[in-house]
């Protein structure tokens, strides 16, 4: 029963592939031994490398050694190659002013990493179960959580963490232990109530079973799984409307505050989380007031203020826009003006870019097969000289429908004002031709009448 279930849960996530290599964080006790056995199990049916961890803590002296002898016997009995370390829990925790649980649980992980990236590994498979992941719920539910936290622990980490037992119940796991005669460790102290999660697993738990609901491990587990699903969606509908809303360049991330404010609540929070990722790869060090400090950003009394967030990150409000940027923004237009000659390379040095031009015959032109970045227009239309610049005030360009000023098609365009003076404007002599990766003038357009076209593009300097 615990093999197949455990099977079910690792092919219901797509947890293990072939030729997987899995690391095994094992304490010597009841859920990392019943975790190994069945990956071991499961190793000899699937082309997959299994490796157990173990860290000795070194909070519980001869104890401790025990554990670190009897899952070294384990593994060789088992033919699995096993890393143990010992480190001095209780000194790194005081050095750092964390807790027990936290630092151990940091300390783990690191080693587990280690390890994994020595050898090569991909998974990193761990012992949690299904009293675990209640034990969770409650804990964040005590100390303030939203949808995500009320969802409980993945199946599955971005970072490759695994959790193949999550669905077995602790007696089911002792069971198994007993009937393939295991005999794992059993750590004392989680039989004593002194940290938090043993507070919740010996006392809360117990009376809740026995004052409420004699099954509420599976109905917090069930409300976890809902919540996943619910919260799993809203995530997906938060990054449509990201990408949508948002736009990633060299010095940071835009994100556009009209499209914000349309989004619903909920959604807010989480665009404003995924920007923070964009640019830190996580949202460690924030909480919730700091989002909600970026979003009160939205209100227009604060255009051009600041905020500095945790890890370096700076939010501006500008405008139309919200800049997240790890560079303390400084305004610079960048001027310039160059002649241009057929079939001749201009490096514009202010904004590092080199301007390419060609002349072809409408023979060559395919105007299906025009690239992005790539523009055409009737050399013979052109009356002067050829020039690049900046651009000026009152810049207009000539559009299907009208003139239309060059400002207004950078605001339409939503290109953040301290980059429009990066995009030059081609003229032929005093009048805009085009706006280079953007628009051409209709009045310089390819057409029926065209015999020879000036291809030019805007390359970054190699």
């Amino acid at each position: 029963m615990v093999y197949d279930t455990v099977l079910d849960t690792i092919t219901k996530n797509n947890m293990i592939e072939e030729g997987d290599r899995i690391i095994v964080g094992l304490s010597g006790g009841p859920d990392s031994v019943c975790l190994l056995h069945v990956l071991h199990r499961l190793s000899l049916k699937m082309n997959i490398r299994v490796y157990a961890v173990h860290l000795n803590h070194q909070i519980r002296g001869l104890d401790a050694h025990l554990d670190a002898l009897y899952v070294s016997k384990l593994c060789h009995k088992l033919g699995i190659a096993c890393f143990i370390r010992s480190i001095d829990v209780p000194k790194y925790c005081s050095e750092n002013g964390i807790g027990l649980e936290d630092g151990a649980r940091n300390l783990r992980y690191m080693i587990f990493k280690e390890v994994k990236d020595r050898i090569g590994a991909n998974k990193i498979a761990v012992g949690h179960n299904k009293n675990d992941q209640a034990e969770t719920v409650i804990m964040r539910i005590m100390r303030g959580t939203g949808i995500k936290g009320l969802s409980g622990m993945d199946y599955v980490r971005s970072d490759g963490v695994i959790r193949p037992i999550l669905d077995l119940d602790r007696s089911d796991i002792e069971s198994y232990c007993k009937d393939h005669s295991l005999t794992p460790r059993i750590d004392s102290t989680n039989l004593e109530a002194i940290y938090s999660r043993n507070k919740i697993r010996l006392k809360i738990i117990p009376y809740m079973r026995d004052e409420f609901n004699e099954n509420i491990i599976d109905t917090l587990v069930r409300m976890s799984r809902g919540m996943k699903m619910d919260n799993d969606y809203i995530d997906s509908q938060a990054q449509t409307a990201y990408k949508m809303s948002s736009k990633k360049y060299t010095n940071g991330v835009y994100l556009f505050t009209d499209q914000v404010r349309d989004q619903h609540e909920a959604i807010r929070s989480r665009m404003v989380i995924l920007a923070i990722q964009d640019i830190l790869s996580s949202v460690k060090s924030f909480d919730k007031k700091h989002f909600d400090d970026v979003l009160g950003l939205l209100d227009d009394s604060k255009i051009d203020k600041q905020i500095d967030l945790p890890r370096g990150l700076i939010v501006y409000r500008k405008k139309d826009y919200l800049l997240f940027t790890k560079e303390a923004l400084v305004y610079e237009e960048a001027r310039y003006d160059y002649e241009v000659d057929n079939e001749e390379e201009v490096f514009v040095r202010e904004i590092g870019k080199v301007f390419k031009t060609r002349t072809i015959s409408i023979d060559e032109f395919d105007k299906d097969k025009i690239k992005d970045g790539i523009q055409y227009i009737d050399i013979d239309k052109l009356k002067g000289k050829l020039r690049l610049r900046n651009r000026h005030q009152g810049d207009k360009i000539r559009l299907v429908g009208g003139s239309k000023k060059i400002k207004d098609l950078f605001i339409s365009m939503k290109l953040p004002k301290e980059k429009r003076s990066y995009v030059p404007i081609l003229l032929d002599g005093d009048t805009v031709v085009a706006v280079c990766g953007h628009r051409v003038s209709v009045d310089y357009k390819v057409d029926e009448d065209t015999k020879r076209i000036l291809e030019f593009r805007l390359e970054d300097k190699i």
